[in-house]
């Protein structure tokens, strides 16, 4: 995507990894020079609810955290769909869980990816890098970073456990090839 600022509101259930992956995504941000924010949302998420985080990464300064209307949304499952579809903004990208939601956009206005994530962490060895397979297939459509960049990233946030690096990485990989 070619603009100074990009809004990112990344939802699903509470243990999906949406914090991990709003983290990530400013890290990355943050390697590349440019100005983020990273707002988690915690409370009763944790125990299935609707787990939200939104990132900003801009070229300029920013002034408030708070998105309402996404460039890109990445829904994990079908409550965080219909709760958040209507505030993409019109040719903003949403990124779609096809293992956990079942319909279909009805908006015209928007690119859509959508890739059974759940079903391809779990081939990989954890449903657990779902959020990692959505990372990919955003990196992809949006050119919002280098692949090596999130990675590089990635392996900063989780260097110890290289086990665990290792299966998100590729996951972030085939998230990318399946996009």
């Amino acid at each position: 995507m070619k603009t100074s600022k990009i809004e990112i509101l990344l939802a699903g259930s509470g243990g999906q990894g949406i914090m991990l992956l709003g983290k990530l995504l400013a890290q990355a941000g943050l390697a590349s020079r440019k100005n983020v924010t990273w707002m988690p949302s915690y409370g009763a998420e944790v125990r299935g609810g609707t787990a939200y985080a939104m990132t900003k990464i801009s070229d300029k300064e920013i002034a408030n955290p708070i998105i309402t209307a996404p460039d890109i949304l990445v829904a994990m499952n079908e409550p965080s769909l219909i709760k958040y579809e209507n505030r993409l903004k019109p040719k903003g990208l949403l990124v779609l869980n096809r293992s956990l939601i079942k319909s279909k956009s009805n908006r015209k206005d928007i690119s859509v990816v959508s890739i059974p994530m759940t079903q391809i962490a779990s081939k990989l060895g954890s449903v657990r890098s779902a959020n990692m397979v959505a990372l990919g297939a955003l990196l992809k459509r949006s050119k919002l970073f280098p692949v090596k960049i999130v990675i590089n990233a990635l392996h900063e946030m989780l260097g110890p456990k290289e086990d665990i690096f290792m299966l998100n990485k590729r996951a972030v990989e085939e998230g990318y090839k399946k996009a």
